[in-house]
């Protein structure tokens, strides 16, 4: 029997979110969404995708359908027409089985998500040509979780509310800033434009493990540095009065601080520092 505390695969959170699931593995699904913050993030993430393909569709392609008379006579001589032949190539047997098993939808809804990475996210997600190749999401303001999951140092909330910090303490050394911009990409022409930031900031115990850091960019409109650190600046007060845990609020920093962001000001749009 599958633990319910193991991670739902991504074939698994599709098949929940679009109701395939049977009644037994939707309980156990819910149950486990409700204590791992990746298998949150991931569903969030592909429920998004699905539905920013969708805006599109309709934005773009809508107009351009003809007029339903036409389909519909076109239809009709289609199936009027004579039954294809069955084909029995070997390499379309795995489709034929699907589609005889009821699992047809499921097939299509997989490569309707593998084309959404090629078309779909190269104009929503991808980064203009002068950005870094690791950015997704919001143009710079959330780095690519590969490059930089985030790393803090083994610290007690009491060592966290009691440290003296200041920006000078944490300067990031030249070498290790010209690492970061390599790994995402970014020639040195581009850099004048992105500051480094940490993503768990030196406050909650964030270090400037080259893990820890991303270019975000400087003229960044809406989720923007600043916004963020009034976010850590709560994230700081909430666990130095044991509202939360210092691993809660370096998790969810490091998991997705615009969501964490909506979370700890009840908004959905980023509030303008005082």
């Amino acid at each position: 029997m599958r633990s319910e505390y193991a991670h739902r695969s991504d074939e698994e959170l599709l098949r929940f979110a679009d109701g395939e699931l049977s009644s037994r593995n939707v309980s156990q699904v819910n149950t486990h969404l409700a204590a791992c913050w990746d298998c949150r993030t991931r569903l969030r993430q592909l429920e998004e995708t699905i539905a920013e393909f969708v805006e599109v569709h309709h934005r773009t392609l809508d107009a351009q359908l003809p007029p339903s008379a036409g389909p519909r006579a076109l239809l009709k001589a289609r199936l009027a027409q004579p039954p294809a032949p069955v084909l029995h190539s070997p390499w379309l047997q795995p489709f034929q089985r699907a589609f005889a098993s009821g699992r047809l939808a499921y097939v299509g809804a997989m490569v309707l998500v593998v084309a959404l990475g090629t078309s779909i996210a190269h104009h929503f997600v991808s980064p203009p040509a002068s950005a870094a190749r690791g950015f997704r999401g919001t143009a710079g303001a959330v780095p690519d979780r590969r490059l930089t999951p985030g790393v803090a140092h083994p610290l007690s909330t009491s060592e966290v509310c009691t440290m003296r910090y200041s920006d000078d303490t944490h300067v990031v050394p030249a070498s290790v800033r010209q690492e970061v911009f390599q790994e995402y990409g970014m020639a040195g022409s581009q850099s004048k434009d992105y500051e480094l930031d940490y993503l768990i900031s030196p406050q909650l115990g964030g270090t400037g493990d080259i893990r820890n850091l991303w270019p975000e960019p400087s003229s960044l409109d809406g989720w923007n540095m600043r916004v963020k650190d009034a976010l850590e600046d709560r994230l700081h007060q909430l666990v130095c009065r044991d509202k939360i845990d210092l691993s809660t609020a370096q998790r969810e920093l490091a998991t997705d601080w615009i969501a964490a962001y909506k979370k700890y000001f009840h908004t959905d749009r980023p509030m303008e520092p005082l």
